[in-house]
Formats: structure tokens, C-alpha cells, sequence
């Protein structure tokens, strides 16, 4: 691994805040066992005495590749960071952080702030109170980091929408990683990754989530609850999703008319299955074919195709 980096001062015009994120810092070190911590040379806009934190006026993603130490925020107590572990650091936040003394640690950062970043926070992507995300070390992660590094370094036009596009790539990357890590310790994960294959397989039929729950072994309460922790739906509305993209597929692909279509994947009616395709995709069925195939298929005769 390579020593260190520092890319203090990124420039940014009008144009970059309209994008929606603007990265304004970026960089690694190596902190030695038994190292002075932040390092004197560490950027003057950035240092702050470990014994008594600081505030910045960013968010920051620090990404420990190596070694241990711990972190505290004000919403955070004190808690032991290891290698694998990233933390977001919050504009107005006072936080602190160190390695410790007997492993010192690598660590990665970026900096970056923006409307976009605002709005993931608002919608409640990430909190305060939950700084700390434990990825385990991630090799793409790494290369992300030392992408943005370079990125900043060479600063070619568009540098910060592409240093953008790298931020919104790590928050995926954390807010996946948190996601698992919430679920992976409860023991319903695999039974709700059963049920998602078991609405696969049963796609062209009609089935309930009370049918799925008792297929899992669950009570309907939990598998929603859980259902809807992991997939952000509930089995209903995460069903009817995948019928609808399923009919997507048929509409562009198959030689099926609407009508057949609507029998096929369930719906008891076509005309349900109009109503329900235009409020999900903003089109009927028959629109919809016609933009991805340029035609329509007639129904049989004495059956009407639905607009």
C-alpha cells in the first residue's frame, strides 16, 4: 500500500453544486503502531486533536482498511472501529476518532456535500445514530477510493461529476452493506430469500402472502415485517412488481396479445390488468407494446384489446 495522499482543495463552479454532490476532499494514510495522530501534515483544513474532536461542515466518508481504533460522534458513544468498518462523518456533527496506538490503521476518506446527499439523508438512507457500518474489507471498495483519488489528482473536465458518481457508488456500497448486516444476523433472512424465489417460480399464478408466509414456516405478521425491512415492499406489492415487469417482458417479446397476457400472469381481468399496468408504468398495455415493438397484436375475434 502506498503511503499517503492528500487532495486538499478540489475546485468547484456553479455548474458542479447543480449536479447535485461536489467532493471536496480525498485521500489515504498509513497511520504506524505507536504514530502521533492525525499527522502534523495532515491538511490544515482538516485537523483537529483527537482528545477533543471537531466539527466540519461536509460529510465524509472513512473507510479503515488495516489495524483498529475507535470513533464517537454525539450521537454515537464511544464504539471500537476494525479493519473493514466505515463511518459517515455529519456537517455540524462533533465526532472524534483515532487508531489505536499498538496497530495504527490504513484509512481511506472523501468529502463531499450537496442536494443529493441531503435528500438520502432526509429519506432517512443514513443516520446519526447509526454512523458506524461494518462492510468487512471490500477490494471494490478500495479501488472506488483510489479511483476518486486519481480522479482528483488529474481533475480533466467533468472530474467532479465523475468524483460524484464515485460518491454515489460508496454510499450504494454502505447502505447495501448496512442493509445485509441488519438482516444477516436475524435468523428470518433465509426464509425471506426463500419466499422472494418462491414468488418467482410462482409468477404466473395468483398467491397470497398468508399462502408464502406458511410455505416459509411464518407468521403472515413477521414475513411482512421482515419482508418489508429487506425489500422496502411489502410480499404484495413486491409480487405484483414482479408480474408487472414479468408482463413488460411479454409485451416486447412474445406474440401473446394483452388479453392473453392478463390471463396468463393472474389477473382475473383484463381490464384489471390495464388499470394496474397504466398506474404502474404510466401507459396500457397496448402503448406500451406499440413503443417497444411498433405494432399491436390482435385479440381473437369478439375480444377487445383494451386501451
Amino acid at each position: 500500500m502506498l503511503k499517503e495522499e492528500h487532495i486538499k482543495y478540489l475546485i468547484t463552479n456553479e455548474q458542479d453544486v447543480s449536479w447535485g454532490i461536489v467532493t471536496t476532499t480525498v485521500g489515504y494514510q498509513d497511520i504506524p503502531p505507536q504514530s502521533v495522530y492525525p499527522p502534523q501534515k495532515h491538511p490544515v483544513r482538516y485537523l483537529f486533536s483527537s482528545e477533543k474532536g471537531r466539527i466540519l461542515n461536509e460529510y465524509q466518508l472513512v473507510y479503515i482498511t488495516r489495524g483498529r481504533g475507535s470513533f464517537t460522534s454525539s450521537h454515537q458513544k464511544n464504539s471500537p472501529i476494525n479493519s473493514g468498518d466505515i463511518f459517515l462523518l455529519f456537517p455540524g456533527e462533533w465526532h472524534t476518532y483515532r487508531p489505536d496506538l499498538s496497530t495504527g490503521w490504513y484509512e481511506y476518506w472523501i468529502g463531499f456535500t450537496g442536494k443529493d446527499i441531503d435528500a438520502k439523508i432526509q429519506a432517512g438512507f443514513f443516520k446519526r445514530e447509526s454512523p458506524i457500518i461494518r462492510t468487512g474489507f471490500d477490494s471494490e471498495i478500495v479501488r472506488l477510493f483510489q479511483l476518486a483519488v486519481e480522479t482528483a489528482k488529474q481533475q480533466s473536465p467533468g472530474f467532479q461529476q465523475m468524483l460524484a458518481g464515485i460518491v454515489n457508488l460508496l454510499l450504494g456500497y454502505s447502505y447495501a452493506k448496512f442493509k445485509n448486516c441488519t438482516l444477516e444476523g436475524s435468523k428470518f433472512l433465509a426464509q425471506i430469500n426463500k419466499a422472494k424465489v418462491i414468488m418467482r417460480e410462482h409468477i404466473f399464478e395468483e398467491l397470497s402472502g398468508t399462502e408464502i408466509a406458511k410455505e416459509i414456516g411464518m407468521s403472515y405478521s413477521s414475513f411482512r415485517r421482515f419482508f418489508k425491512q429487506c425489500t422496502g415492499f411489502s410480499p404484495a406489492q413486491y409480487f405484483l412488481e414482479l408480474k408487472i415487469n414479468k408482463s413488460k417482458e411479454l409485451l416486447t417479446n412474445s406474440e401473446l396479445n394483452c388479453q392473453e397476457i392478463a390471463f396468463e400472469m393472474g389477473f382475473n381481468t383484463p381490464s384489471y390488468f390495464n388499470l394496474i399496468f397504466q398506474k404502474k408504468t404510466g401507459m396500457t398495455p397496448y402503448q406500451f407494446r406499440r413503443m417497444t415493438q411498433g405494432r399491436d397484436i390482435p385479440a381473437h375475434p369478439h375480444q377487445p384489446t383494451g386501451t
